[in-house]
């Protein structure tokens, strides 16, 4: 037998059950779905006027999945790419800053471990750090090898 088929805010409930989505990337997976008549924006305001649709807990998911591989330019295109924009990334930017040099030490450390010796070896090192969208700062301090013992704990 046939499964019946989900309705379009059956299917947004589903989407947000499994992780949470931004309204621009949440709107993009439903209009796959909207048949003549559907009105996606009207079901996305009542998503978020129920507070089951969230900005900032979507902002907040994804900085705790993407921080501890990632610098916080990788991590603000990332965010500008699904939506977020204006102060509320500003903010974003300004708590992740803090933390920055330290996870680039943390992701220095998992990853190399040890200074590099030869300059073919630290532009490796250099390059791996900056892909990763650590800035300039960041990645001097963590190639110095000093890793910061307060961050861990």
């Amino acid at each position: 037998m046939a499964r019946p088929q989900l309705s379009l805010k059956g299917r947004a409930l589903r989407f947000l059950s499994m992780r949470e989505h931004s309204r621009l990337e949440l709107g993009r997976k439903l209009s796959k779905y909207a048949q003549e008549g559907d009105d996606v924006a009207a079901l996305l305001d009542f998503l978020e006027k129920n507070n089951w649709l969230s900005q900032e807990r979507f902002s907040e998911s994804l900085i705790h999945r993407r921080a501890h591989r990632f610098g916080n330019s990788r991590i603000m295109a990332e965010l500008q790419s699904h939506g977020v924009g204006g102060v509320a990334l500003q903010k974003l930017k300004a708590g992740l800053s803090d933390s920055e040099t330290g996870r680039a030490c943390e992701v220095w450390q998992r990853k190399f471990g040890t200074v590099a010796t030869d300059p073919a070896e630290r532009n490796k090192q250099v390059r791996f750090l900056m892909q990763r969208g650590f800035s300039q700062k960041a990645v001097r301090a963590a190639m110095k090898g000093e890793v910061d013992d307060d961050f861990f704990e």
